[in-house]
């Protein structure tokens, strides 16, 4: 069974139980495919409404983009509601983001109603890198507080920010009181858990091989359910090639300094928030419970190397902050984040009863918790909520399967020059 990354999550780890490969076959209400936080979600939700879950993880619980993530948890959906009103109107754009909002209050009552411990951890703050930025942060204050009715988040002027922050380099920045940021890993696994104490069968090292609207094939066996949730993003691949055309994998890397001290580790980010920029390429950077500063930068939309960064990963947390050339970098690892073509979740069925969650875009913390709970609202019943999201359209990447990755990364330098002006 292939271990989780080698990551200071992984080292710092709950505990993290062996769950058997799927033998046989089984029968249930509900199969779920993908043991990530869409996945653990959408189980637990379905067994509380008293449907058997059968819940099948390729490898381990929490393996992917879950498990070691920047761990930041975040209101709104990456593509931004202007785009997203575009697409589908202000009404249905409002909706989806009182979804996101709510997300973080299922989030936070799922962690104390679990006892989950994964050191979370409220404040975010949005950095301003350039005069741009600045004035897009001000905008955005305007489209938050007043026409989204969303009064957690303040503006904050470029003095206030250097004093947070032990870093010359933002000009200002916006404050969320309501945003965060927590142990991605432990915070999967503890939903899992939930999900298990609830009732859910999970099986790992499962892959499923393919399915139908009643049965997904897996190496070991099958299951037979009247309902399908299909949660595996990037990693179901060929099983769901319908699926595969509208996302794309972008590898990103995160490093971990050593042990900073209390003292050291808060003169860095006073309030103890999560911080990312406003590049296209940008910076994320947090504190750990036990003192270290956790930062990633890294992206790759090449598709080859991805995961071999930890030299410029780490020369990017030196521009933010020069103060920790004599500081070693205890963890160095990566991971795949699906995004869309348009940067908007994408979710909806391939059949009547074949769900399907995918298209986070680097906002799966908390807006992946409730999209688990949508599934399992239009399963039972109450679709409305879960067909908002449906309703935004996707497009393939073009190029097709041998040109796709290439025209992304053509296009990627477009916004790579631009955070260069």
């Amino acid at each position: 069974m292939p271990p989780h990354a080698a990551s200071y999550y992984t080292a710092s780890a709950g505990p993290v139980p062996h769950r058997a490969a799927l033998a046989g076959s089984v029968e249930c209400d509900v199969c779920v495919v993908g043991g990530g936080i869409a996945g653990c979600s959408a189980a637990l939700h379905l067994a509380e409404r008293g449907f058997s879950v059968v819940l099948l993880e390729q490898h381990r619980i929490g393996w992917g983009a879950s498990g070691r993530s920047g761990g930041q948890a975040l209101p709104g959906i990456a593509s931004g509601q202007a785009k997203l009103q575009r697409l589908i109107g202000r009404t249905a754009a409002r909706a989806v983001w009182d979804v996101s909002v709510e997300g973080l209050t299922l989030m936070r009552g799922l962690i104390a109603r679990h006892r989950i411990d994964c050191d979370w951890v409220e404040g975010s703050m949005l950095t301003a890198v350039k005069p741009r930025h600045d004035r897009e942060l001000r905008q955005e204050l305007d489209e938050l507080q007043e026409k989204l009715e969303y009064r957690s988040v303040r503006y904050m002027p470029r003095e206030e920010v250097q004093a947070t922050l032990g870093t010359r380099r933002y000009l200002g920045a916006l404050h969320d009181s309501n945003g965060g940021h927590l142990h991605p890993l432990n915070y999967t696994l503890g939903l899992a858990a939930a999900a298990e104490r609830a009732g859910v069968r999970l099986h790992e090292d499962t892959r499923a091989l393919g399915f139908t609207s009643a049965r997904v094939r897996t190496p070991g066996g099958e299951v037979r359910a009247r309902h399908l949730v299909l949660c595996g993003n990037v990693y179901l691949g060929d099983a769901a090639p319908a699926l595969a055309s509208k996302i794309m994998a972008v590898g990103t890397h995160i490093i971990a300094t050593e042990p900073l001290g209390r003292d050291r580790a808060r003169e860095l980010i006073v309030n103890n928030a999560a911080v990312s920029d406003m590049n296209w390429v940008l910076d994320y950077f947090r504190r750990s419970a036990d003192h270290r500063l956790l930062f990633g930068g890294r992206v790759s939309y090449s598709g080859l190397g991805s995961f071999e960064a930890p030299g410029a990963t780490r020369a990017r947390m030196l521009k933010v902050f020069p103060q920790l050339a004599d500081v070693r970098v205890e963890y160095s690892w990566g991971g795949h984040v699906d995004i869309t073509l348009n940067r908007a979740p994408h979710f909806g069925r391939l059949l009547p009863t074949v769900y399907f969650l995918q298209g986070f875009s680097g906002h799966g913390i908390a807006l992946a918790g409730i999209a688990g709970k949508l599934a399992a609202e239009a399963i039972a019943g109450q679709a409305e909520r879960f067909d908002v999201f449906a309703r935004i359209p996707h497009q393939d990447f073009p190029g097709g399967a041998i040109l796709r990755r290439p025209a992304l990364v053509l296009a990627m330098l477009y916004y790579r020059l631009r955070d260069l002006l």
